[in-house]
């Protein structure tokens, strides 16, 4: 199985979506005079622990992948390690768009700092869209300890390469030796 980094503009869209659903959700909460600013600090402690937790699997990858195979003392299960990489994938796009979310709830609470409600507002988003940057950092950074060397697979480049050579010598022809 293959599976490629995701590519630095999907995090842009999806903080660009996140700043739009955000300036759209908040301009119709005004107007039905429902508050949906700010996130209690509780969000952001919960957000920061899951980041650490998907960072702590992707280190335990990334020292799998690391280790000579004739010194690992115990297997990784592959399954476990493309959850891991899920996970990162997720954690990453997620918080990506959290960071448009409370970025922009920030940026329009910022003017009304002189009133109490919205300075609480102020720290709550700050908080939460510092805490979406870490996370976000933390998905691209976990992505990137998920990688694996190729094992003897199909997928393998040797043994992709082995087999054009068995079918260049079934033709006729001559293989190059490597």
């Amino acid at each position: 199985m293959i599976m490629r980094r995701t590519p630095w503009w999907q995090y842009a869209i999806a903080v660009l979506a996140g700043c739009l659903l955000s300036v759209g959700v908040t301009k119709v909460a005004e107007n039905i005079q429902f508050d949906m600013l700010g996130a209690p600090i509780v969000v952001s402690v919960v957000m920061l622990v899951m980041g650490l937790v998907v960072l702590g699997l992707a280190i335990q990858v990334r020292i799998y992948a690391r280790t000579d195979p004739k010194k690992r003392t115990r297997r990784l299960d592959p399954e476990r390690a493309v959850n891991t990489l899920i996970l990162s994938k997720a954690l990453g796009l997620a918080t990506a768009f959290l960071l448009g979310w409370y970025g922009v709830q920030l940026i329009i609470a910022l003017p009304h700092s002189d009133a109490p409600y919205y300075a609480g507002a102020i720290r709550e988003c700050a908080i939460a869209a510092a805490v979406s940057l870490i996370d976000m950092i933390i998905g691209i950074i976990s992505e990137w300890f998920c990688q694996l060397p190729p094992d003897e697979g199909p997928e393998n480049p040797k043994i992709k390469e082995r087999q054009r050579q068995q079918r260049q010598l079934a033709r006729g022809g001559v293989a190059k030796r490597s």
